[in-house]
């Protein structure tokens, strides 16, 4: 029986690909979970309409994310934070506290798509990569910096 797949399913085909399976297989799994329809004309059709529609919005999405990896690359992103007598930092800094300064320079970017192995806890710049969708990376530059003491805790 040929039947156009509504969704991925593993070890037969991705979603909207047609393909030619068992009928049994076809009538008591596929398509009571809905995840195929008998291939007829008018279903053929509809699944090409929809392979256009999603090459379309593909594309649209690979365009922003390339838009969003060259404003973001070479950025730098300057944190101020308290340090301690000795040049420690009172807190480290982790992909959180990053995606926060990012947000704030207005940039949308997940903490998962940070390359940070581990949280910084010195002074100083960090080149840190940004994975972002359709295998396109960026990269950033973290500055520590020691947060100005008020005139006032001076000595």
């Amino acid at each position: 029986m040929k039947v156009v797949l509504l969704e991925n399913v593993e070890k037969i085909g991705k979603k909207y690909d047609i393909k030619e399976v068992a009928d049994g297989f076809a009538r008591n799994f596929l398509i009571p979970k809905n995840l195929a329809k008998v291939a007829t004309k008018e279903m053929i059709e509809w699944t090409e309409l929809q392979k256009e529609v999603a090459a379309k919005k593909a594309e649209e999405d690979l365009k922003k994310t390339q838009g969003m990896a060259s404003s973001i690359d070479g950025q730098e992103v300057i944190m101020q934070v308290k340090i301690g007598d000795e040049g420690q930092l009172f807190e480290s800094i982790n992909a959180q506290k990053i995606v926060e300064r990012l947000k704030e320079m207005g940039f949308e970017i997940k903490k998962s798509q940070l390359d940070l192995p581990e949280p910084i806890k010195e002074v100083g710049e960090y080149p840190i990569r940004v994975k972002l969708e359709h295998n396109l990376e960026a990269q950033i530059q973290v500055i520590i910096n020691e947060k100005e003491k008020p005139a006032d805790e001076e000595e």
